[in-house]
């Protein structure tokens, strides 16, 4: 049964349907929010899209897609099934890593012109390790609304579902394809006492779960999300070395995977025993100073490339424990 998706938009002077144009109103009590969420005139709209499962994806996510007047997407192939899932006929255009420097110039163009335009991405939230920063920062720039339409994303269902502590988490995209670069970013994160979360490739999940037990430790806490939402779902809770033998042992690993690292417990080097946790990035700046007679800025380079982190990173670290 096709169902009617109630609209808020109703033709401008040329005839479109604006999504951001309210027709009617809702009832009382969400008059504020629903102000505060539609705007008046052309926008960009950032439209979150089901990581697997098509059910995953909100009321306000289709009806924009029907009244926009363009969808940009990742692949134009990918989100035509959803679009047919849901029987929206919407005209697509394709915005993906290799062409969005001249495309988000286009699109921000048609906007200046009167059009509205959705920017999807294969799966999840545009932005997200996906293409979309370009478009964004320069539909700000020519003072283009941007709206953002909340939707699944995979990083956030794996991690409210692996059993870690979520009050305080980082999230930072893929781990680097280099072994060692890899083995820097765990280094990296060794001592934090968040929740740290990545995306990973399925050829190399083993080979940098090798590196979580070498570099962190075997008993460390991890999770392997695959395939979240999809058919296939899997969550592999337990110690580093656990996981990692489970994995082995399997034929192949195949489905997309986020993976998850737990905080350092109680008895792990440098947490409640007697070795030294790893200096601040502060303790580390000074003692570079006092040892080598060389000024904040080079000595802050340094403990950059010792943690394998951007120098803004390990700066604004600097600036927070001042």
């Amino acid at each position: 049964m096709r169902h009617a998706w109630p609209s808020l938009a109703r033709p401008d002077s040329r005839g479109r349907r604006s999504p951001h144009r309210p027709s009617g109103r809702l009832p009382a009590m969400h008059d504020a929010e629903q102000h505060a969420a539609v705007s008046a005139g052309p926008a960009l709209y950032l439209v979150g899209t089901p990581i697997g499962n098509l059910e995953d994806i909100t009321l306000r996510a289709l009806r924009v897609l029907k009244e926009v007047d363009v969808i940009a997407c990742e692949d134009t192939r990918q989100t035509q099934k959803l679009l047919n899932h849901y029987a929206i006929a919407a005209r697509t255009t394709s915005y993906h890593e290799h062409n969005e420097m001249m495309k988000s110039a286009e699109l921000v163009k048609e906007m200046q012109e009167g059009a509205s335009v959705a920017l999807v991405t294969d799966a999840g939230m545009p932005g997200i390790s996906d293409p979309g920063y370009r478009l964004i920062t320069l539909a700000i720039q020519h003072r283009v609304p941007v709206v953002p339409i909340p939707g699944a994303s995979a990083f956030l269902a794996a991690l409210v579902a692996s059993g870690l502590p979520t009050d305080s988490f980082r999230f930072s995209g893929f781990l680097p394809a280099k072994r060692g670069e890899r083995r820097a970013a765990l280094e990296a994160a060794k001592g934090s006492p968040r929740t740290q979360v990545f995306y990973e490739a399925p050829h190399r999940i083993v080979e940098t779960l090798t590196d979580v037990v070498e570099v962190l430790g075997p008993d460390r806490p991890v999770v392997v999300a695959r395939e979240v939402t999809k058919l296939h779902e899997e969550f592999l809770r337990g110690r580093a070395r656990e996981v990692l033998e489970n994995l082995k042992a399997r034929a192949a690993v195949k489905g997309e995977i986020t993976l998850l690292i737990g905080m350092a417990e109680e008895g792990e080097a440098g947490v409640g025993t007697g070795v030294l946790a790893r200096p601040s990035v502060r303790q580390r700046v000074k003692q570079i100073m006092a040892e080598e007679k060389v000024d904040e800025k080079a000595a802050l380079k340094k403990v950059a490339k010792e943690r394998g982190v951007s120098k803004s990173e390990a700066y604004r670290e600097l600036q927070r424990s001042k």
